[in-house]
């Protein structure tokens, strides 16, 4: 099994890294421009977003209140759904990181995902490698510490947006990996190995590989690509 050995910098309230290092820890935040409360959480992700894997996922209950999020999907406010049955019995909401599929937490909260990181970056992982072949991408999976399904998900490297209605009403917001699209590729056994050409995302994306364990359990390793 594949043991992160990379530590994690951080200063002081926010995050840095002397070096960008992509730590196989998978960070998802639920967020969306509707919510007053999300940008501070979007901004500890853009910061995280050098050194860890993140995905920023845009979920569309808000968009009836004054603001309709160019990026939410309900596929994704369904994902945080699944999770909140696992994670937090008080039902979803923003913004909420998730760290490796296991420990959630309010978005905002710099010390709490401090602690998420760290403890989840100790954890054996899978091997997963994505390398670019012509004109897709490789993607190579081995030594999965439990039976898991293997998911991509293609996601813009960053955007902004001005809004003009709704409780961020006249600010601009920043996003970085926002997620756009989310399937699975197949299932790897405990300790198997997983092979598959796939499509290499657009201009100014990014591909996500990562190893999850069923009904959206523990994420056991992941990797990302981005030009």
């Amino acid at each position: 099994m594949l043991r992160n050995l990379v530590p994690l910098i951080f200063c002081g309230a926010v995050f840095c890294a002397t070096e960008p290092t992509r730590v196989p820890v998978l960070v998802e935040l639920f967020t969306s421009e509707g919510c007053s409360s999300c940008p501070p959480a979007d901004h500890i992700l853009e910061q995280l977003d050098p050194q860890v894997i993140v995905l920023s996922e845009h979920v569309d209950y808000w968009n009836h209140l004054g603001w309709k999020d160019r990026f939410s999907s309900h596929a994704f406010t369904q994902r945080q759904e699944d999770y909140a049955r696992l994670l937090h019995p008080d039902g979803p909401y923003t913004p909420q990181m998730v760290v490796d599929g296991t420990t959630e937490f309010n978005g905002s909260d710099s010390a709490r995902a401090r602690q998420a990181l760290t403890a989840a970056a100790q954890r054996p992982k899978a091997a997963v490698r994505i390398a670019r072949n012509g004109s897709g991408l490789q993607v190579d999976v081995s030594d999965a510490p439990h039976a898991a399904g293997v998911f991509l998900a293609i996601a813009d490297n960053s955007a902004e947006s001005q809004v003009g209605a709704g409780e961020n009403h006249g600010r601009r917001l920043h996003h970085v990996a926002i997620l756009r699209s989310l399937r699975k590729l197949g299932s790897i056994k405990k300790g198997g190995v997983f092979s598959q050409l796939v499509e290499a995302p657009g201009p100014s994306q990014r591909a996500v590989v990562f190893v999850q364990e069923p009904e959206l359990g523990a994420i056991e390793g992941a990797a990302a690509w981005v030009p």
